[in-house]
């Protein structure tokens, strides 16, 4: 399945992943351009589990929303995480005229596409979901052809497109992030060990585009497999180069960056003169905070309040923890919730959707591209053996071009 590797990692909560939408209070979302909050009327109040129905809300514009929710094993928590979440964020908001129209795709492509039409059959005016790249891909051209915008959760970029915008925590923007702050702080010669698997390939792309733009340059990269025996090599190669550079890259989770580091540390490499760098993978994870090679490393992922402050309210309600990716869903409804009461007619265009001053959600600001990608706003964090601390805070607004 086209990005079918990063959809799983989100369904595995990105390992703890602290980026995507607006931070703290009852998860506020609002169109940047203004300094008024269309949520200052939230309820927290906790309330029983909620049994799935067919449609959520009783306003007269109805969105749909597809997920997973039938399908076995993550995809399936996930796919009932994100519904409860959705839920959560209607009754959070004060009588939206929202009503969700929600539908089961057991996780199947086919599945997402019959519940695509049948949802636009049912007056749809706009579509959440799907969760999987190949699912994204059917539903877009469903939509596409009754001009319906969609909002999906796919981490695969290559199926975003003009009206499909991805809601999603892209592993582009975590890398454009900590390019972006190691260079302001005067980085100018990178290394990279990158894992050789698709989400490498994805990052090292954007590691290269991101490096040259910056004038920057890159002094080594070197791929390496998934096994531990086989790692040497590349990073050997890696580290023989180490001094003629200011950063190394380490784009990875705590599976097989402890081992990276450590193996760097042995072959010579002095790990407090090179900064390490690495994505939201390494994420607020005790295996990456426990390794002394990575102490000081710093990495691009959302302030974790925003989180945190949500996880309350849903462990309330629910009386179970979400997965981390049931923040998307909520700020997908939510953003459509505050556009119906605020935009009139139009508040699903593009024109709306692509406003360049973003949005803030429960992981903070984002705003969507036109191509159907987005940015967000990051915080870059150092690695402590107490956890993460942040050393740059996530930026409170967009520049013309960029954060």
């Amino acid at each position: 399945m086209s990005g079918e590797f990063r959809d799983r990692g989100l369904v595995a909560t990105r390992r703890a992943w602290v980026a995507a939408l607006v931070a703290g209070g009852a998860g506020l979302l609002a169109a940047c351009s203004s300094n008024s909050s269309y949520f200052s009327s939230f309820s927290t109040t906790p309330a029983p589990n909620a049994q799935p129905a067919a449609t959520l809300g009783t306003g007269q514009v109805k969105a749909a929303l597809i997920l997973p929710l039938s399908a076995a094993g993550n995809a399936g928590i996930a796919g009932q995480a994100m519904r409860n979440a959705a839920d959560m964020a209607l009754a959070e908001f004060n009588a939206p005229n929202v009503q969700l129209l929600v539908k089961d795709d057991a996780g199947s492509p086919d599945g997402a596409r019959q519940a695509a039409q049948q949802a636009l059959a049912e007056g749809a005016e706009i579509i959440i979901g799907p969760l999987f790249a190949q699912s994204v891909t059917l539903v877009g051209q469903v939509a596409r052809a009754r001009n319906v915008p969609v909002i999906a959760f796919s981490t695969d970029a290559n199926v975003a497109s003009p009206g499909v915008y991805l809601l999603s925590f892209l592993p582009e923007t975590d890398v454009a992030r900590i390019v972006q702050y190691s260079y302001s702080v005067g980085k100018r010669s990178y290394a990279a060990l990158i894992p050789d698997n698709p989400y490498g390939s994805v990052v090292e792309a954007a590691f290269r585009q991101e490096v040259g733009r910056r004038g920057a340059r890159i002094v080594a990269i070197s791929r390496y497999p998934h096994d531990k025996a086989a790692m040497a090599g590349p990073i050997k190669s890696v580290a023989d180069a180490a001094a003629h550079a200011d950063a190394l890259f380490l784009p990875d989770g705590s599976d097989a960056v402890p081992d990276v580091a450590q193996q760097l540390v042995a072959d010579g490499v002095n790990v407090k003169r090179l900064q390490l760098l690495g994505t939201g993978l390494w994420g607020d994870d005790p295996r990456i905070n426990a390794t002394a090679a990575l102490d000081g490393g710093w990495y691009a992922a959302p302030d974790a309040a925003g989180y945190r402050n949500f996880a309350n309210r849903y462990a309330a309600r629910y009386k179970q923890q979400p997965v981390r990716t049931a923040t998307l869903a909520y700020d997908a409804v939510a953003l459509i919730a505050a556009l119906v009461k605020t935009q009139g007619p139009q508040r699903f265009s593009p024109e709306i959707l692509t406003n360049p001053s973003g949005f803030s959600g429960i992981d903070g600001l984002f705003r969507f591209r036109a191509d159907g990608t987005n940015e967000r706003g990051l915080a870059v964090l150092k690695v402590t053996p107490s956890g993460p601390q942040i050393v740059a805070a996530a930026p409170r607004s967009f520049g013309a071009s960029g954060i």
